[in-house]
């Protein structure tokens, strides 16, 4: 499977995958800061700043681990506070998670919150300290 861009993701995804997909990038594009791109990597939707900040993982993407849904992992994950302790520890020792069935599931303020924290982190990683 070699998906180049998200017309090409959509295409395979079922409708309830395809709609958390939307959602999701909606949130993260909306909260990351101007310097942070996104790209499709591993055939499916990475954000990225000076480093990996997050990445959506529609299940019918191989290779991803889940059987069902769509997974938002937080690329250095295990370097968040996560209060909330809104996030799913699995065997990757970096990657924290959290998967969603439903787009009815995804809660907006937990989301942010983390974002924001990995925003934090990823700008003391690289130069962009300065911007708020």
């Amino acid at each position: 499977m070699k998906i180049r861009n998200l017309v090409d993701l959509f295409a395979i995804l079922p409708q309830e995958e395809k709609i958390i997909v939307d959602v999701l990038r909606q949130i993260i594009t909306e909260t990351l800061p101007e310097y942070c791109k996104e790209k499709i990597s591993y055939n499916v939707p990475f954000f990225y700043g000076n480093k990996g900040i997050c990445i959506i993982w529609p299940s019918t993407v191989p290779r991803g681990g889940i059987k069902k849904g769509v997974l938002l992992g937080f690329w250095y994950g295990y370097k968040l506070n996560d209060q909330d302790r809104f996030l799913s520890r699995g065997t990757n020792k970096q990657i924290f998670f959290k998967i969603y069935q439903t787009a009815e599931e995804i809660d907006e303020k937990p989301l942010k919150k983390l974002l924001k924290e990995a925003i934090k982190l990823d700008r003391t990683n690289g130069h962009h300290q300065t911007y708020r």
